[in-house]
Order: C-alpha cells, then sequence, then structure tokens
C-alpha cells in the first residue's frame, strides 16, 4: 500500500523546516522555553514561531543556535536574507497535528475499503 503523498509542497516544506529547526535545536541542548527565558520573551514565543511566522521567536531561536534566521526560514525569507513582508498567508497556517493526521489517514483508508 502507497502511503499518500503530500499534495502541498508548501504545507511540505514548512514541515521539513520545523523538523530541522527542532533538529537543531535539540543537538545543541536547546529548549524552546529555555530561548523564551534567556531572551526576555514571553512563554510560548518561540513554540508559535516553529509552526507560524513571528519575528522576535525567530530572531530569537536563530541566534540561539547561531545562524541567520533566513538559513532557518527559507520559506519565510527572500534568497537575499531580507524577510517577506507580507508574509504568505500560508506561513501562519499551523500545521496538522498527530491527532489530525491520524483521523485524515483512517477516513482516507476507511473510504478506500481498505482494511488497516
Amino acid at each position: 500500500m502507497h502511503h499518500d503523498r503530500i499534495a502541498d509542497k508548501a504545507a511540505k516544506l514548512r514541515l521539513d523546516e520545523m523538523n530541522r529547526v527542532k533538529r537543531l535545536l535539540s543537538e545543541a541542548g536547546l529548549t524552546l522555553i529555555g530561548i523564551d527565558a534567556d531572551y526576555g520573551l514571553a512563554k510560548g514565543t518561540c513554540g508559535n514561531a516553529l509552526q507560524q511566522a513571528n519575528l522576535a521567536g525567530e530572531r530569537a531561536i536563530a541566534a540561539a543556535l547561531r545562524r541567520r534566521p533566513e538559513h532557518l526560514w527559507r520559506t519565510r525569507y527572500h534568497g537575499d536574507g531580507t524577510r517577506k513582508s507580507p508574509q504568505p498567508k500560508e506561513n501562519y497556517v499551523r500545521p496538522p497535528n498527530m491527532r489530525q493526521r491520524r483521523a485524515k489517514h483512517k477516513s482516507a483508508v476507511a473510504s478506500s475499503g481498505v482494511a488497516a
């Protein structure tokens, strides 16, 4: 059985970006809450920045990783390093959570008539 391909390439790029940043944070031994505290941001700012465009969170995460924000979030910045303004609306859409992805998978399996 073949898995569904992600039809929305922009959504796949954003998920790949988010997973890459999470991996870099994990490898560096950093937490999003710790970065919020270190940079004087409201609790949850960096967590939101992973999923949605948030300038303060993006800058704090990039600084903590000693990288430039445009190298972490290619969908949010132009090739020359300037931030897209306004951001594309898809940058403010949260990716589906695990519960939503499982429900979608179950409905796709049920509609295809294949036993899971």
